[in-house]
């Protein structure tokens, strides 16, 4: 939650601006008014709206993205006291004191839009309303089964940015590359978009394990269908969001990026050489079958891909494919889920994982630099002590080549403790 919001005042137009410090007066933050701001450099804005946002928000966010300043830059600047047509006012007292309503008005939209870009620096979001009751009808969460023998658990199949990211990530493993290349007009999928392929593969695992309870009875049940076909609000509750028209926007754009974005697994040899090896999608061909009256998409249907299809509805004793702790959904940040899903793979049998951070660092797909991604593990690892992550502790150690990051079974951690110490 955001901390309690002070009130905010135009600065009089005669101060003196502090970038580093905005003034206060009467307990109020004085704002530099918008023909000062507009003087600034694109650097000075910047720093001036980061250092605002930590007064509104309190101290502990995720600084202001680049996307979410460019946005605050632009609505500081928008109106303009021409639209109060104020040359048309003849009395000098009138006409100043309008000027200042209107850099009061818009200065206390500022704070709105400052209050909405500023992230608390948390583990995880607030669970939308109805959320424990609408849990009790989702099936298991469960991630995607192996492909090519390897598996999407070891790299981070989605962007780990906030906004859409173009481009390429590319995996060199040890015995694989893992190739993932975005739609050229939609981009890579997203951690968000990701929670929709999970939905999906969660309830093929579902149908399949109905399927093995009748059959065990005796019956002759008939296999999962090959497409999926969910209702929007039923994707939605699954993945633990609102059931706002904003989620129903972002939805369709989820599945553009899912259908076309591309993985491709290449298989090395003993000798490091190429087995060639097939590109596939997360999503097949997908439609939206109705929509409501007021234009939302109501009803979805999916072509599960062969591989994921495969994977699941197999005749063994289970498909290769792992649990996920239902507040995985709420993981605010991207990073926080990549962490979660490396930790939930590799812990396994020990009960805990080490990863150098240049190791971390290649698995993420993320374009920061090393010591830039550093950072953000170590913020991640900060907020995980009042929220931990589900199932898992983090901590930095050292290690012979460096630093590493120790993911750690809670339920065992005191077995695992022990057992290092002998």
């Amino acid at each position: 939650m955001l901390a309690s919001q002070p009130a905010l005042i135009p600065q009089d137009e005669q101060s003196p601006i502090q970038l580093d410090a905005p003034s206060t007066l009467r307990g109020k933050t004085i704002l530099m008014p918008r023909e000062q701001f507009a003087e600034l450099s694109l650097k000075d804005k910047n720093a001036y709206l980061q250092n605002i946002a930590k007064i509104v928000a309190g101290t502990d966010i995720e600084p202001l993205d680049k996307d979410a300043l460019s946005r605050l830059r632009r609505f500081y600047l928008r109106r303009k006291a021409s639209e109060l047509a104020l040359n048309t006012v003849k009395d000098d007292g009138m006409r100043m004191v309008l000027k200042r309503m209107a850099n009061t008005l818009h200065l206390g939209e500022v704070k709105k839009v400052i209050a909405h870009e500023a992230r608390p620096s948390t583990t995880f979001r607030e669970a939308p309303p109805d959320d424990s009751q609408l849990m009790f009808f989702v099936p298991p969460v469960m991630d995607a089964p192996l492909k090519d023998d390897m598996n999407l658990m070891d790299v981070a199949p989605f962007s780990l940015s906030k906004t859409v990211r173009q481009g390429i990530i590319r995996y060199e493993l040890k015995d694989a590359i893992i190739t993932i290349e975005g739609g050229a007009e939609v981009g890579l999928v997203t951690s968000y978009d990701y929670d929709i392929f999970i939905n999906m593969v969660s309830n093929l695992a579902m149908a399949m394990r109905d399927y093995r309870i009748d059959e065990k009875k005796g019956l002759r049940p008939s296999l999962p269908p090959r497409t999926y076909r969910p209702k929007a609000a039923d994707i939605m509750s699954f993945c633990r969001r609102e059931l706002g028209g904003k989620q129903y926007a972002q939805l369709e754009a989820s599945l553009d990026r899912l259908q076309a974005t591309r993985y491709k697994i290449t298989n090395l040899t003993h000798n490091n050489t190429r087995r060639a090896a097939e590109s596939f999608p997360l999503i097949g061909r997908y439609k939206v079958v109705s929509r409501t009256k007021s234009n939302r998409i109501d009803e979805v249907e999916i072509d599960i891909p062969d591989w994921v299809y495969e994977g699941v509805v197999t005749h063994d004793e289970a498909p290769t494919i792992l649990t996920l702790h239902p507040d995985y959904f709420l993981i605010s940040r991207p990073l926080g889920k990549f962490i979660y899903r490396l930790a939930r793979k590799a812990c396994g049998a020990s009960g805990f994982a080490e990863y150098g951070m240049q190791t971390l660092h290649a698995r993420s797909g993320s374009p920061l630099s090393l010591p830039k991604f550093r950072k953000m593990v170590e913020d991640v690892i900060s907020a995980t002590h009042t929220q931990p992550l589900p199932d898992y502790d983090l901590e930095i150690v050292p290690g012979k080549g460096g630093d590493k990051l120790r993911m750690t079974e809670r339920k065992r951690r005191g077995q695992i403790t022990h057992a290092a110490a002998a």
